[in-house]
């Protein structure tokens, strides 16, 4: 599976986020910055799923198996795998994220 990281050039630096993953967002002052962020981010987003996870189904019968996609299937229309793609969208975060510090 590939995600689809998004870096928004603003005054302050760079936005990021993971099209994909909800909750996986971030700010730099510079793209690397950023990016380092982002991986962080989508760890905690993960751990904390994780986590919710196991406490909301302690004591249930479940399965759990590993689910792998195709990386095809992550790979937005128009884009190519490995390349970046710059595109333009009027609103790709909900305005709290657009408020800097």
């Amino acid at each position: 599976m590939t995600l689809t990281a998004v870096y928004m050039k603003v005054p302050e630096g760079y936005i990021a986020f993971v099209e994909e993953l909800p909750g996986a967002n971030t700010q730099g002052g510079t793209l690397q910055e950023a990016r380092e962020n982002l991986e962080e981010a989508v760890a905690m987003v993960l751990d904390a799923n994780r986590a919710l996870s196991a406490q909301s189904l302690r004591g249930a019968e479940v399965i759990r198996e590993t689910l792998v996609l195709p990386a095809a299937a992550a790979i937005p229309s128009g884009a190519t795998a490995g390349k970046t793609a710059l595109t333009r969208a009027s609103n790709p975060l909900p305005r709290r994220f657009l408020h800097h510090r």
